[in-house]
């Protein structure tokens, strides 16, 4: 009996630790607002600082996997290369970049807006 209520209460903290994670996790509008991260200009986010966190990480690479198959869908219902979508998001990305946040330019380093 002992064992069983150890174990339900093991169980209970996994999941409210897994749904509570979101909760915890940095948001791409936090990231930008914080200069984390920023628009490239190839339609892709990229890590502004030299050290990210295991967060930034995380988001940049959700978020770059995410664009990747959104651009693909686009480009294959278009009938084009998938670089020529990236390329027109990413302008329209930095466009509509916020002040004070940070897009790549076209040379590789991070301009603020």
């Amino acid at each position: 009996m002992r064992n069983r209520l150890a174990s339900l209460l093991s169980l209970s903290a996994l999941v409210l630790s897994l749904l509570a994670a979101p909760a915890w996790a940095l948001s791409l509008d936090d990231a930008k607002s914080q200069g984390l991260v920023g628009e490239r200009s190839n339609g892709y986010l990229g890590i502004v600082v030299s050290n990210p966190s295991g967060d930034v990480k995380a988001l940049v690479a959700d978020i770059n996997s995410k664009r990747k198959q959104a651009y693909q869908d686009s480009a294959s219902s278009a009938g084009v290369e998938l670089q020529i979508i990236e390329l027109r998001i990413g302008q329209r990305l930095q466009q509509k970049t916020g002040s004070g946040q940070y897009i790549q330019t076209e040379g590789g380093t991070w301009q603020r807006k």
